[in-house]
């Protein structure tokens, strides 16, 4: 017997933000190793503990490779021919019958990983014509997308904080050493951050948990949950009533400060301070440390986006970053040049603009925004009576029961469906409810180019790779499930000519031949270059295994700006009309435990993230999942005493909307009255096939079996998913 080649592979690792290169060396179908890519000019090496565990992914006996159709309480494999016919046949039937809008779709976030579902999902969902569109956006990154949309005209114009050289770097709210950054595409972010301080700068961390990251910084602030909009508004007071605002360039393009500073002139320190638990000199310093910075800039994430005031902290943030001058400057917050330029192609790539409130969701009537509305809704909208309610769900790589609020009650909505289908290689928490789950090859089957993530890169960079290994003969890519679908559903409508010849035109590209036209018509492309010049496309990235270094950020602005609107909003109405609700935190006894805490008040909840854990599916993955277990309770020792709980005990934690037991971990590293549970647990329940998850060691709890579904940022929607009110006691 001959033996078999080794090879070697370079690609991205697809498991975060991060963009780690990684090679990747195979015999045959067998991996041998998976390493840091030192060629890679953005990571230089650098991998996390997820990497390596590609490999187990990729051989998880529990991933699925045939579709499976429920039959009674059980699951058949079927042929993908039987699967996709009779998807589309009860999914047109369904529609025919109840409306368009009775099929609803939820794209969970690693459709962003996939370049392939990125760039061709837009035809399933335009084939569907339904505006009962959910994903994991409104449970993550929407405020962000409002206020670029708001602000700068368009959803996906996202300030990328130029950490490389920046000298002041306030966060809050976020844990890059544990997320390797998040809408900041950043390898290796410790590293970064590590250079930040070698050469004199300064990092503060605003968060009501002593984090990885806060570890690291020069300061930790401690906050209270649900505040963070009334600090960023003491912040704003500062720097528009004793300092003057320093717009520099941008001077020309800005309007409506003098609104923004008539709006946040009653937000002084000493009225926030009680509420947001951050003496007011502590406030006022860190708006003149601000002030004072070289370059400096302040970023919010996760933490400040999922509450009650989300909407208004991610518009405060660039507001900030614009006053101090450090919007589209070095080390400030700047814009990608990405090789492909989604928004330059934005009806190419099916993308809009953006929007707010075009419609509303059925029951409760929360706005539509960038044409989805809140996941908080979907639950309500199925089991709702009434002749408009959602019949028929899609589901692509998503896992909604542990990663939206009040997953119990998203549960029972599931079994009230006609129809559920899961485009998913698990049998999981929600696919498990599903009448077919069609299940995509594994990602190192497909090729691979970051269109998503290269928007957020701290660097502009691009890489492609080509699938590691053959796709085997009967399988499908997510692309291929989603245009088998809609070439279906299309041939039993009348007859669409141009519908159908896009259909073909886009299943004849694939997702590779459609990169290649956006990195033709991009700004390094040949289209721009001229024809006899080489410029960027997909032949060219394939000479460069390793990738390409497109050069550091760069100043953006106007010219990124949409053609239509040449300016930048600081003040647009939306959050000067929202800031009347803001004002409700300024009674401070309503947030936070009484200090008297006898062991019955309420804590507030808060979630966190792992760095070996991302999505729920990575806890079936052996090298992930070990260790200690991290599905804890963590605890302030006052409050543990308080409800006589020490370290490993068992804690019952219960909300308006449910209830867990999970061991305690007593620890000085969080507020007191704040206690936190990470996200993505609660394995385990009755026909999930997780070999590893569902362990009990593994299993842990649903952090979503206590948020409140009615619990929204009300000008867009975003569930409210820290600051939870919780009781806490001995289970």
């Amino acid at each position: 017997m001959l033996p078999r080649m080794v090879t070697t592979h370079h690609r991205n690792c697809h498991l975060c933000e991060a963009m780690c290169g990684v090679v990747i060396t195979t015999e045959g179908d067998r991996i041998l190793s998976i390493a840091g890519d030192d060629d890679d000019p953005f990571s230089r090496g650098h991998v996390c503990p997820k990497a390596p565990a590609l490999a187990e992914i990729h051989t998880d006996p529990d991933r699925l490779k045939t579709p499976l159709k429920r039959v009674g309480h059980d699951f058949v494999p079927v042929s993908w021919d039987e699967a996709l016919d009779e998807v589309a046949d009860r999914l047109s039937a369904i529609q025919r019958e109840h409306g368009k809008n009775a099929v609803a779709t939820y794209l969970g976030n690693p459709t962003v990983h996939n370049h392939g579902s990125s760039l061709l999902a837009p035809i399933f969902l335009h084939t569907l014509g339904t505006k009962s569109r959910y994903s994991a956006t409104s449970v993550d990154q929407l405020p962000h997308q409002l206020a670029s949309w708001a602000m700068l005209g368009h959803q996906l114009l996202l300030p990328v904080p130029d950490i490389d050289r920046t000298q002041y770097m306030l966060m809050i709210g976020a844990n890059p050493l544990a997320s390797n950054g998040s809408l900041m595409t950043a390898p290796d972010v410790k590293g970064r951050l590590r250079a930040l301080r070698e050469r004199g700068g300064r990092l503060v961390v605003v968060d009501p948990r002593r984090t990885e990251t806060a570890k690291i910084a020069d300061e930790h602030v401690f906050i209270r949950p649900g505040s963070d909009a009334l600090f960023l508004l003491a912040l704003a007071h500062v720097l528009t009533t004793e300092h003057e605002p320093r717009l520099r360039e941008l001077a020309p393009y800005v309007q409506g400060l003098q609104t923004f500073r008539d709006a946040v002139r009653p937000f002084t320190p000493e009225r926030v301070a009680g509420v947001t638990g951050i003496p007011a000199n502590a406030i006022r310093r860190l708006a003149h440390e601000l002030h004072a910075a070289e370059r400096g800039v302040v970023y919010a994430r996760l933490g400040a986006s999922t509450q009650a005031f989300g909407g208004l902290c991610q518009w405060l943030v660039p507001a900030l970053n614009i006053l101090t001058g450090n919007f589209d400057r070095e080390g400030g917050a700047m814009f990608t040049h990405p090789a492909v330029d989604v928004i330059a192609a934005a009806r190419f790539a099916g993308i809009g603009r953006g929007s707010l409130g075009r419609w509303k969701s059925r029951v409760r009537q929360l706005p539509e925004a960038n044409g989805e509305l809140p996941v908080a809704t979907l639950a309500e909208d199925i089991l709702a009576p009434g002749p408009d309610r959602l019949r028929a769900l899609v589901v692509m790589a998503g896992n909604p029961v542990l990663s939206t609020p009040n997953g119990r009650q998203l549960e029972r909505a599931l079994g009230e469906l006609e129809l559920m289908v899961s485009i998913d290689c698990y049998l999981n928490e929600t696919s498990r409810h599903a009448d077919f789950i069609l299940p995509p090859v594994s990602p190192l089957c497909r090729s691979q180019y970051d269109v998503a993530l290269s928007l957020l890169a701290v660097r502009d960079v691009a890489k492609w790779s080509p699938p590691v290994f053959a796709p085997p003969a009967d399988g499908r890519d997510d692309w291929q499930i989603l245009i088998g679908l809609a070439e279906r559903i299309q041939k039993k409508r009348p007859l669409d000519l141009r519908r159908r010849l896009e259909l073909a035109a886009w299943k004849r590209l694939g997702p590779d031949g459609v990169l290649d036209l956006l990195l033709r018509a991009g700004p390094y492309g040949r289209l721009r270059r001229g024809l006899l010049r080489e410029g960027m496309s997909l032949r060219y990235l394939k000479k460069h295994r390793h990738g390409v270094d497109l050069g550091p950020l760069r100043r953006a602005l106007p010219s990124r700006l949409p053609k239509e609107r040449r300016y930048v909003d600081l003040a647009p109405p939306i959050y000067i009309e929202d800031l009347a609700r803001v004002r409700r935190l300024l009674d401070a006894s309503a947030l936070g435990a009484d200090p008297s805490d006898d062991g019955t008040a309420e804590l507030l909840l808060i979630g966190r993230r792992h760095l070996r854990s991302n999505n729920s599916w990575m806890h079936n993955a052996p090298r992930l999942a070990a260790g200690k277990p991290r599905c804890t309770l963590i605890m302030h020792p006052r409050d543990a005493e308080a409800r006589g709980l020490g370290d490993g005990a068992r804690a019952r934690v219960s909300s308006r909307r449910g209830e867990v037991e999970v061991p305690v971990e007593v620890s000085d590293a969080i507020m007191p009255g704040v206690v936190s549970l990470p996200h993505g647990f609660g394995h385990g329940g009755p026909g999930v096939r997780l070999g590893v998850a569902t362990r009990s060691e593994h299993a842990g709890v649903s952090i979503n079996d206590l948020t409140d579904e009615r619990e929204v940022d009300a000008l867009c929607g975003t569930a409210v998913l820290s600051g939870v009110p919780v009781r806490v006691a001995s289970a």
